[in-house]
């Protein structure tokens, strides 16, 4: 459903032209400190309207606490932060009812919830609720940095094929369509031993994780799928210490689905952005025949732009769950 994780437990509500979103988080340890200011260089990164590709639509997004702290400190009771929706322009998407874009969740969206849903900017499915995820990021960066200082950093790899990332942007510009890219994200000081087998492995656990994330299409760790095309002994990582420190780092720093102590790294697909403004074609639901389409109103070129920073949160969150399922994290902070 919308919750995710079992201490630190996570719960994300709202729609993109709605009042507000916002998001609970249960089993924050007592005594973080935390205070707007903690959030505000993570919440810049994320924003739409400041870099090219991205979308013009601009939120303040302060966030507002609703419960949770107390004189800057968390209390250990679930924390609620709100994120008002005040830049909306809804008469975007009523005019575009009748045709569901291609590539989004407009159609499944109306077909699952028999058209109650709130369809406007995309509704619960939009991008504008990974804002929510990056408040929940640096809660949880926080208490790995403070407990275990533990660094959790992503970074776009390619655009469009191109490492060149401007160079890719500008195919994008030059066909006057959407485009994807690649994000890598890197977790060092990981203690060994966190994931619970079978079925929350600590690849099991991100990956589940990460396909929350809007656009994202693939993950792989390590060498990833190269692997298939790797020998045994060109892809096992020889041990070289006592730490479990290896010289290579094929597997990511995931073993058995348990992390070995070494570097966490993995990747993420990310597709272009399905509301483009080249002409496509799509069903007319009202007068049920295929018709020329093309999107107006404001969309990011490249979502990939803003997903590093939701890439740290969500890999930051999952790490956090398993720290304290590992007791690793106390749940009183002095």
């Amino acid at each position: 459903m919308n919750a995710f994780g079992r201490i630190f437990r996570v719960t994300i509500f709202g729609e993109s032209h709605g009042e507000s979103v916002g998001i609970n988080i249960d089993g924050i340890p007592a005594g973080l400190s935390l205070s707007v200011e903690d959030f505000l260089e993570d919440i810049e990164r994320r924003k739409g309207g400041t870099q090219k590709g991205t979308t013009p639509r601009q939120e303040s997004d302060l966030p507002i606490f609703k419960s949770g702290v107390f004189n800057n400190k968390t209390t250990g009771a679930p924390l609620t932060i709100l994120f008002e929706n005040n830049n909306t322009r809804s008469g975007d998407y009523a005019k575009q009812r009748a045709v569901p874009r291609p590539g989004h969740a407009d159609f499944v969206a109306s077909k699952k919830f028999g058209g109650f849903e709130d369809y406007r900017g995309g509704g619960h499915f939009s991008g504008r609720l990974t804002v929510c995820l990056v408040a929940v990021g640096v809660v949880a960066k926080k208490l790995l940095a403070a407990t275990q200082s533990i660094k959790v950093a992503a970074a776009i790899l390619e655009i469009g094929g191109e490492p060149d990332l401007e160079k890719g942007l500008q195919k994008a510009i030059d066909a006057k369509d959407s485009i994807g890219g690649i994000v890598e994200c890197r977790v060092n000081n990981l203690p060994l031993g966190l994931g619970e087998p079978f079925f929350d492995s600590a690849e099991s656990l991100l990956a589940h994780a990460v396909f929350a994330i809007p656009a994202v299409k693939g993950v792989e760790f390590g060498a990833g799928f190269a692997a298939a095309k790797m020998f045994g002994a060109e892809h096992n990582d020889a041990i070289i210490d006592e730490s479990g420190k290896t010289k290579t780092n094929n597997a990511g720093g995931i073993v058995g689905g348990i992390t070995n102590g070494n570097e966490l790294i993995f990747r993420i697909a990310v597709k272009p952005t399905s509301s483009t403004p080249k002409e496509q074609q799509t069903l007319n639901w009202e007068t049920n025949q295929i018709e020329k389409f093309s999107v107006k109103g404001r969309h990011d070129l490249c979502i990939a732009l803003r997903v590093p920073v939701v890439l740290e949160a969500i890999t930051a969150m999952v790490l956090t769950d398993l720290m304290l399922l590992e007791q690793r994290i106390p749940r009183i902070l002095h």
